[in-house]
Protein backbone atom coordinates (compact mmCIF):
# COMPACT_ATOMS: atom_id res chain seq x y z
CA UNK A 1 0.00 0.00 0.00
CA UNK A 2 1.21 3.79 -0.53
CA UNK A 3 -0.35 6.35 1.00
CA UNK A 4 0.31 10.19 -0.55
CA UNK A 5 -1.28 13.04 1.71
CA UNK A 6 -2.65 16.38 0.05
CA UNK A 7 -4.35 19.18 0.46
CA UNK A 8 -2.63 20.89 3.46
CA UNK A 9 -1.76 24.88 3.14
CA UNK A 10 -1.75 28.51 5.11
CA UNK A 11 -4.86 29.31 6.19
CA UNK A 12 -5.80 31.70 9.01
CA UNK A 13 -7.13 31.07 12.62
CA UNK A 14 -10.64 29.83 12.53
CA UNK A 15 -10.54 28.45 8.78
CA UNK A 16 -10.89 25.16 7.48
CA UNK A 17 -9.04 22.48 5.05
CA UNK A 18 -9.51 19.44 3.84
CA UNK A 19 -6.98 16.92 3.24
CA UNK A 20 -7.06 13.99 1.39
CA UNK A 21 -5.20 10.73 1.43
CA UNK A 22 -4.94 8.58 -1.99
CA UNK A 23 -3.76 5.21 -1.40
CA UNK A 24 -2.34 2.92 -4.09
CA UNK A 25 -3.11 -1.01 -3.93
CA UNK A 26 -5.95 -3.59 -3.44
CA UNK A 27 -5.86 -4.05 0.46
CA UNK A 28 -6.49 -0.49 1.45
CA UNK A 29 -10.30 -0.81 1.51
CA UNK A 30 -9.81 -3.63 4.21
CA UNK A 31 -7.60 -1.56 6.44
CA UNK A 32 -8.81 1.01 9.06
CA UNK A 33 -6.76 3.99 8.94
CA UNK A 34 -5.48 6.81 10.69
CA UNK A 35 -4.33 10.62 10.24
CA UNK A 36 -1.33 11.44 12.63
CA UNK A 37 0.82 15.07 13.00
CA UNK A 38 4.06 16.11 14.08
CA UNK A 39 4.57 19.94 15.11
CA UNK A 40 8.04 20.98 14.96
CA UNK A 41 10.18 19.79 17.90
CA UNK A 42 7.06 17.67 19.05
CA UNK A 43 6.13 13.98 18.73
CA UNK A 44 4.14 12.50 16.22
CA UNK A 45 0.73 12.31 17.51
CA UNK A 46 -2.37 10.65 16.75
CA UNK A 47 -5.47 12.69 15.39
CA UNK A 48 -8.16 10.53 14.23
CA UNK A 49 -8.64 7.08 12.87
CA UNK A 50 -11.51 5.25 10.68
CA UNK A 51 -12.36 1.88 10.49
CA UNK A 52 -12.23 0.03 7.19
CA UNK A 53 -15.91 0.39 6.47
CA UNK A 54 -15.69 3.82 7.52
CA UNK A 55 -18.95 2.73 10.02
CA UNK A 56 -16.21 4.64 13.19
CA UNK A 57 -14.48 6.96 13.82
CA UNK A 58 -12.01 8.28 16.57
CA UNK A 59 -10.37 11.14 17.55
CA UNK A 60 -7.61 12.86 19.90
CA UNK A 61 -9.32 15.59 22.52
CA UNK A 62 -7.97 17.93 20.88
CA UNK A 63 -9.67 17.55 17.41
CA UNK A 64 -12.65 16.26 18.76
CA UNK A 65 -16.05 18.33 17.34
CA UNK A 66 -13.33 20.29 14.96
CA UNK A 67 -11.84 17.31 12.71
CA UNK A 68 -13.73 14.66 10.77
CA UNK A 69 -12.22 12.18 8.85
CA UNK A 70 -13.79 9.75 6.07
CA UNK A 71 -13.37 7.79 3.35
CA UNK A 72 -14.02 6.83 -0.32
CA UNK A 73 -13.42 3.36 -0.60
CA UNK A 74 -14.59 3.27 -4.03
CA UNK A 75 -11.86 6.18 -4.53
CA UNK A 76 -9.03 4.07 -2.39
CA UNK A 77 -9.01 7.90 -0.69
CA UNK A 78 -9.20 9.03 2.54
CA UNK A 79 -9.86 12.40 3.80
CA UNK A 80 -9.73 15.09 7.00
CA UNK A 81 -12.15 17.89 6.98
CA UNK A 82 -10.30 20.23 9.53
CA UNK A 83 -12.31 23.23 10.89
CA UNK A 84 -12.07 25.93 13.59
CA UNK A 85 -8.44 25.82 12.72
CA UNK A 86 -6.07 27.53 15.59
CA UNK A 87 -2.02 28.25 15.40
CA UNK A 88 -2.14 24.69 17.13
CA UNK A 89 -3.12 22.44 14.46
CA UNK A 90 0.53 23.73 12.46
CA UNK A 91 1.81 20.32 11.48
CA UNK A 92 3.29 17.92 9.26
CA UNK A 93 -0.19 15.72 8.61
CA UNK A 94 0.26 12.11 7.83
CA UNK A 95 -1.86 9.59 6.79
CA UNK A 96 -1.35 5.73 7.92
CA UNK A 97 -2.63 2.54 7.52
CA UNK A 98 -1.87 -0.53 10.28
CA UNK A 99 -1.57 -4.19 9.12
CA UNK A 100 -3.75 -5.80 8.18
CA UNK A 101 -6.55 -7.46 10.67
CA UNK A 102 -9.73 -9.20 10.91
CA UNK A 103 -10.06 -7.16 14.35
CA UNK A 104 -12.87 -5.11 15.08
CA UNK A 105 -10.37 -2.71 16.94
CA UNK A 106 -9.32 0.47 15.09
CA UNK A 107 -5.35 1.09 16.06
CA UNK A 108 -4.45 4.52 17.02
CA UNK A 109 -0.98 4.25 17.78
CA UNK A 110 2.47 5.03 16.16
CA UNK A 111 3.48 1.58 16.65
CA UNK A 112 0.38 0.02 14.96
CA UNK A 113 0.71 1.25 11.47
CA UNK A 114 2.66 -0.31 8.56
CA UNK A 115 2.42 1.91 5.93
CA UNK A 116 2.59 5.97 6.60
CA UNK A 117 1.95 8.30 3.63
CA UNK A 118 4.58 11.29 3.04
CA UNK A 119 3.35 14.40 4.88
CA UNK A 120 1.60 17.39 4.02
CA UNK A 121 2.07 20.80 5.56
CA UNK A 122 -1.06 22.86 7.55
CA UNK A 123 0.15 26.28 8.84
CA UNK A 124 -2.11 28.20 10.26
CA UNK A 125 -1.91 31.95 11.34
CA UNK A 126 -3.50 33.70 14.09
Amino acid sequence: VQLQASGGGLVQAGGSLRLSCAASGRTFSRRHAAWFRQAPGKEREFVAAISSTGGRTYYADSVKGRFIISRDNAENTMYLQMNSLTPEDTAVYYCAAPRLTQSLIVPTTRSDMEYWGKGTQVTVSS
